[in-house]
């Protein structure tokens, strides 16, 4: 159940941001966003550090590096 949550959260995390970035990327709810993305994107790398590592699954091993990449390129995006 939780890898279903999880892609659930990142098509809504990805739509988020995409639709914020093409309506007005330099507004202060624009940082809002991005940066509160951010935070579920390290919470959700944490928590699957700590199931994802119990299964052989090598998929869910990468969880937690797909999703530090993904809010460090949030967070460059938003300071470019």
């Amino acid at each position: 159940m939780e890898w279903i949550i999880e892609g659930i959260a990142l098509i809504f995390i990805g739509s988020i941001n995409a639709l914020v970035t093409a309506i007005d990327h330099t507004s202060s709810i624009s940082f809002v966003i991005y940066l509160s993305s951010v935070v579920v994107l390290i919470v959700l790398a944490f928590v699957s550090f700590l199931t994802g590592f119990k299964i052989s699954f090598l998929p869910f091993k990468l969880c937690p590096v797909i999703f530090i990449t993904s809010a460090v390129l949030i967070v460059l995006g938003g300071l470019l």
